[in-house]
């Protein structure tokens, strides 16, 4: 079972795309996209960077809760996980995203 990216268009008609770890659980969530292909980039990049841990910035909400970006090589964010209560439950979502990204299926919503 893998992981599966879901791409979707947001009310405001931008693209943008979940990663979903094989339990249905959302792991990574995308910007906005203007363009369906750059999502697909977004996409791609994620599958790219997932496995390198040098590309998830931990970081600390102002309300407390853990979170993480992913980063290309670029420094560009191309994804943020949800909000965490432990840094234990955040760096597990981490793991998440490094065994679902690299071989996850893309779902297109949007059509």
């Amino acid at each position: 079972m893998m992981g599966k990216f879901i791409i979707t268009k947001r009310k405001d008609n931008e693209f943008q795309f979940n990663l979903k770890a094989t339990n249905g659980q959302v792991i990574l969530t995308s910007e906005g996209y203007t363009a369906k292909a750059s999502c697909t980039k977004g996409i791609e990049s994620v599958k790219t960077n997932a496995l390198s841990d040098s590309r998830y910035e931990r970081k600390i909400a102002r309300n407390g809760l853990y979170y993480f970006n992913l980063k290309a090589g670029n420094g560009e964010v191309v994804g943020t996980s949800q909000m965490y209560t432990s840094f234990t439950a955040r760096d597990n979502g981490i793991e998440s995203v490094m065994v679902n990204a690299p071989g996850a299926t893309i779902m297109d919503e949007t059509t």
